[in-house]
């Protein structure tokens, strides 16, 4: 019997000392976040509000990156041996929760409202709007640079982009309310910001969770791995075989490996390979077996 761990890094995320257009984006959508917050109940915009918590996911995805990055630099202890890199899914799962309670009051709310229109201050809902919409361009700015590099960045950017559609959607109900006095457009608009965000938050949520019960990450088919191995030259079976994620963007896997006739070595450099170059599988760990040990049967033969 023989075993083999093999790992190899992604590109880093973000550079030491390159992540202050990341703190900046931040600061400048947390600052905006409570402006517009401020401004809704000042304006009695619930689309305003509606925005803000989209704006809020902004701010999470931002922290999110910001915390993995710092995270990802600290090294493992004899307490914690897989670092702290969980602490990146609990605080997603914990913002999903957190959206999901928000939306469903914005969409309660806007169904109160309307029955029942309320004034709405068109002027201030328009200028606070339009600033909403200078800062999410400043932060796409400051993203566009490392998106690529960082999975997490990536994702901070399209929440961005995606909430400079919001803070336009606004724009135009201002408009609409200043000319026309129709103020069910709040609401309306407020409706869709929250079905906008309601699904992006499921996601979210779903991906949280799996990858906290370890289950199999989104993109990668646990069959088509197990074929690929299978499917190797000297191996007769394979079991045992796990897939699952630690974190975002860090995907493992372990497996037994049956070669009645097979050098394990060899074997094992040629899996690892393998499973690198098809389905980018960097931390993989394998055991190669002259034959089936009792992992092979019962809760353990998947």
């Amino acid at each position: 019997m023989s075993s083999g761990h093999a790992h190899s890094h992604a590109p880093a995320a973000i550079e030491p000392g390159k992540e202050r257009p990341l703190w900046i984006a931040l600061v400048l959508t947390s600052t905006f976040l409570v402006a517009e917050v401020i401004g809704g109940i000042v304006t009695g915009s619930l689309a305003l509000i509606s925005d803000a918590a989209h704006m809020f996911t902004d701010a999470a995805a931002l922290a999110i990156a910001l915390a993995a990055i710092r995270v990802g630099r600290r090294v493992a202890d004899a307490k914690r041996t897989f670092g702290y890199h969980r602490f990146e899914i609990l605080a997603a799962a914990f913002n999903a929760l957190l959206l999901f309670g928000v939306a469903i009051y914005i969409l309660f709310e806007a169904y109160q409202r309307i029955k029942s229109p309320p004034t709405i201050e068109s002027t201030g809902m328009l200028v606070i709007a339009t600033l909403g919409l200078v800062i999410n361009l400043v932060s796409m700015k400051l993203l566009a640079a490392a998106k690529d590099g960082s999975l997490n960045v990536k994702g901070a950017y399209l929440e961005v982009w995606s909430d400079m559609l919001g803070s336009l959607g606004v724009i135009v109900g201002a408009i609409v309310i200043r000319f026309t006095g129709w103020a069910w457009v709040d609401s309306a608009i407020a409706v869709l910001i929250g079905l906008w965000v309601l699904p992006r938050t499921w996601v979210l949520l779903r991906d949280s969770v799996n990858i906290l019960l370890e289950g199999v990450p989104s993109g990668i088919d646990l069959t088509q791995v197990r074929q690929a191995l299978a499917a190797m030259p000297r191996v007769d079976s394979v079991h045992d075989l796990h897939l699952w994620s630690l974190t975002s963007g860090k995907t493992s896997l372990s497996a037994h490996l049956v070669s009645a006739k097979g050098n394990a070595d060899e074997i094992t450099r040629t899996a690892t390979k393998m499973l690198e170059d098809k389905f980018g599988l960097h931390h993989t760990t394998l055991q190669v077996e002259k034959v089936p040990c009792k992992m092979a049967s019962g809760d353990h033969r998947f």
